[in-house]
């Protein structure tokens, strides 16, 4: 019979420790986007928001993985499959403030710009 001779007591992750897991993941994401030669910016706010939905003091960060993949990667992955996104294009997150939802689209301004947004 085995037994045990230590024991591990894991604290609940806060929002803010989801927020960077969130920060980690999308980075992923991006750079997976990137092998496809295409660019992934995203607003605080938008972090803010996966943050939100994958937020469960219970589960840990194992739904801010489901959020990313229900959300994120199945949308962009319809919108490629529709030709709404390609090669090259910039892919923005952003929240549309009214209903508090996700927003998925084609950015279609200069680079300058895309950097004052996301900052």
């Amino acid at each position: 019979m085995n037994r045990i001779d230590e024991y591990i007591v894991f604290q609940p992750l806060d929002l803010k420790a989801i927020s960077k897991i969130v920060e980690f993941q999308m980075g992923r994401v991006k750079k997976m986007l990137e092998q496809k030669k295409m660019n992934l910016e995203y607003t605080k706010e938008a972090l803010d928001l996966l943050a939100q939905l994958g937020f469960d003091p219970n589960n840990g960060a194992r739904p801010v993985k489901r959020v990313i993949q229900e959300i994120v990667k199945k949308e962009i992955s319809l919108k490629l499959l529709k030709g709404e996104f390609a090669e090259e294009d910039t892919i923005l997150l952003d929240v549309d403030q009214t209903n508090n939802k996700l927003v998925i689209k084609k950015l279609e301004i200069d680079n300058a710009q895309v950097e004052e947004m996301v900052a």
